[in-house]
């Protein structure tokens, strides 16, 4: 929540102060979570069977229902939405806020998220094609884009997705702002609700953003220009340049 001070020029100058943080990821659940793995100094969990040659850190298991109740809701998510959705949840409640509407109702968001998830049987149907031979391949991507997507598989992946399912599940009412992508887009929600408060266009807000890096598509993705450590997982700092 917002502190207000005066300044020397007699206009109000804002603080923006964090008051709840909902936090997932490989190491688990909450602020406690993380912390502890932290202090201890071990190392993340490891999964190098389900995408070998390819080592990857797991989502930590969740029991959805903690965030998200309804098992309609978590149905039609997508697992980045839920993701984003849960540690919506883990925030409002380590602010103390979950659930009284009065403050949630008039609560803006600003939300970044990727693109969603591809449709990985298509890309599969893709380079399968091209790797028997096809040389038009301009041509095989237009057809494939043209006859096996859903024609509403983009707007399904939508960042303003992420908003409304945190708007139904959450109660969080007030504006919305969403951008696309990844770590980058994440920084200009933060700094997108800094200004707002500090210009006094908003006085509390629910920020964040949600990635599933563990989808296959965005496996495949880095692969192709082989950006993805081969073998057994070893740290950044000791892999060969």
């Amino acid at each position: 929540m917002p502190q207000t001070q005066q300044v020397a020029d007699g206009e109000a100058h804002r603080d923006v102060v964090i008051t709840g943080t909902g936090l997932v990821s490989c190491r688990g659940e909450g602020l406690d979570a993380h912390l502890d793995a932290l202090a201890a100094g071990t190392p993340a969990p490891v999964d190098a069977e389900t995408y070998a040659p390819y080592a990857i850190h797991p989502a930590a298991s969740l029991s959805w229902d903690a965030q998200i109740p309804k098992k309609s809701d978590q149905r039609q998510m997508e697992a980045w939405q839920r993701l984003g959705t849960y540690a919506a949840g883990l925030a409002l409640d380590d602010a103390g806020i979950k659930g009284d509407e009065a403050l949630t109702g008039t609560m803006d968001m600003i939300v970044a998220a990727a693109g969603g998830e591809r449709d990985v049987a298509v890309d599969a149907m893709i380079l399968a094609e091209a790797a028997a031979g096809r040389n038009d391949i301009g041509v095989l991507i237009n057809e494939k884009l043209t006859t096996e997507l859903r024609p509403t598989l983009f707007l399904a992946q939508l960042s303003n997705l992420l908003a409304g399912n945190i708007s139904i599940v959450h109660k969080v009412t007030g504006s919305s702002r969403t951008f696309m992508g990844e770590e980058g887009a994440a920084m200009s929600a933060v700094q997108t609700a800094v200004a707002r408060i500090r210009a006094g266009q908003s006085t509390h807000a629910l920020v964040g953003a949600a990635f599933n890096a563990e989808h296959p598509d965005m496996l495949l993705g880095y692969e192709m220009n082989r950006h993805l450590a081969r073998g057994p997982w070893k740290p950044v700092a000791e892999r060969a340049s």
